[in-house]
């Protein structure tokens, strides 16, 4: 696997295994936008290391992301790191336990898409393997990878102001200035299309020029006109899923084909479409729903039916067998089952799910999948905490923009109902093909534009990331 790294990898690979043989304690950060070979680059640091009996522990941020790695967890799952660090600020590890000196005996830890973690995410990883080490070395003393894009986005804080994000970003702990960095810019996803490579650069480091309106322009054969919005969507949508009864019979053929777009609502809206046009029987399954305080239950029983919830699956979950679904809760992550895992639905029963994993180690594993209460989050603004049990999986014909983040796809659909409003959305979302051939972009007009021809959007980029990033 090695012999086919190019320049870059190889020198990240060699000084990585130097220091993981030399047992020198040191940390690094593989920095390189989408494409340029970074997940290949892991994936040949841990077949080198596990093939000679080393422990390598691999983990992501995002659920997706894991999946792709050779034995991945996401890292609140293995490390056990707080989701709320308002109540506490250390990871819910024993120094006794088995995790703890699987940690100890390791030879590299490597965490990828590290550019979306928060930074008290990093921290209290670091504080956990200086107490399991007993050493006031930085991560313990351990050889630990970190790598991502600050061209892509940041952590996820809700209604979070410029200032806010960037100090809850990676690049603001102290820890960053200790990292020893490692660059990749050979672009590997885009090296059949040299031009769309410099273009998505252009977007990502915000160097594209924007009009009066803040507004860049994208290449013209990428956009679907917009005349009407029934027509333009099913012209985006059969451009992506070209044949939807030949996919129900070969769901392989499609898994690699999605439409993104920059908020939970639009996901909504796509998949309620495609679900119908979905070949098959339709099944509903409705959630429980009960308050927390069971003196409320008779009043808002009705209310909460017609709430959807960040990180709940909806009280009417429509499904049918053959279809992509994504799990939404760590429910076994040594059998595959992680927040974030995508799966085929192949037998829909009334209180369970059998389902296919199709990415990872786990491809092909048959599971089942049981209905499960889960409660409200904590920083949840609906004013009635309430407990819904249903399967915990959403559809996953589309995804968010930041769902998609570490994926290379086949083919892309981005439908911009509205415009992308975070750092590195629109950046994320075009690199995730190889080819411009392979995507297409549909842009609504905004409530007062009336019919829209053009090909200008919204590009959010903070410049402060990378005056951080070169610390």
């Amino acid at each position: 696997m090695s012999l086919r790294l190019n320049a870059q990898q190889k020198y990240a690979y060699d000084t990585i295994l130097q220091t993981c043989f030399a047992s020198q304690g040191h940390s690094f950060f593989i920095d390189g936008p989408g494409g340029t070979g970074k997940t290949f680059l892991y994936r040949s640091l841990l077949a080198t290391l596990r093939s000679q009996g080393y422990i390598a522990i691999a983990v992501a941020t995002s659920g997706i992301a894991a999946s792709i790695l050779p034995g991945g967890r996401t890292a609140h799952s293995r490390f056990k790191i707080p989701l709320d660090f308002s109540k506490n600020r250390t990871c819910q590890l024993s120094k006794q336990g088995s995790v703890a000196r699987l940690l100890s005996e390791s030879k590299l830890i490597l965490w990828d898409e590290a550019s979306m973690a928060k930074r008290e995410t990093i921290e209290a990883f670091d504080d956990l393997l200086r107490d399991i080490m007993e050493s006031e070395l930085p991560f313990g003393g351990k050889v630990v990878v970190f790598g991502g894009d600050f061209r892509q986005t940041l952590p996820v804080i809700e209604q979070a102001t410029k200032e806010i994000l960037l100090q809850s970003c990676f690049l603001n702990s102290p820890l960053w200035c200790k990292l020893h960095k490692l660059k990749l810019t050979e672009n590997m996803r885009a090296i059949l299309d040299p031009q769309f490579s410099e273009f998505l650069l252009r977007v990502g480091e915000g160097h594209e020029l924007v009009d009066f309106n803040g507004e860049i322009t994208l290449p013209k054969d990428l956009v679907i006109p917009y005349y009407d919005k029934e027509e333009s969507l099913n012209r985006l949508l059969q451009s992506v899923f070209l044949d939807l009864a030949l996919y129900s019979l070969d769901p392989y053929r499609m898994i690699n084909r999605c439409i993104l777009t920059p908020k939970n609502s639009s996901v909504d809206e796509l998949n309620d479409i495609l679900i119908k046009r979905f070949p098959g029987e339709l099944h509903t399954f409705i959630s429980s729903d009960k308050t927390v305080d069971q003196r409320h239950q008779g009043d808002y029983e009705d209310f909460l039916n017609s709430q959807n919830p960040k990180g709940l699956p909806p009280h009417r979950l429509m499904l049918k067998e053959n279809y992509p679904i994504i799990l939404i809760r760590n429910l076994n992550p040594v059998e595959g089952l992680c927040n974030g895992t995508r799966l085929i639905c192949r037998e829909l029963g009334r209180h369970t799910i059998s389902a296919e994993i199709v990415f990872g180690q786990h491809k092909g594993k048959r599971v089942l999948i049981p209905k499960i209460p889960l409660q409200t989050p904590d920083s949840q603004k609906n004013s009635i905490a309430f407990i819904r049990t249903q399967f915990p999986v959403r559809l996953c014909f589309a995804l968010t923009i930041n769902k998609s983040q570490g994926q290379t796809l086949d083919y892309v659909g981005i439908y911009l109902r509205e415009p992308v409003f975070s750092h590195g959305q629109l950046y994320v979302a075009l690199s995730r093909v190889r080819t411009s051939a392979e995507l297409k972009i549909l842009i609504l007009p905004g409530t007062f534009d009336g019919i829209k021809t053009d090909c200008k959007t919204r590009n959010v980029v903070f410049s402060e990331v990378f005056e951080l990033s070169q610390q």
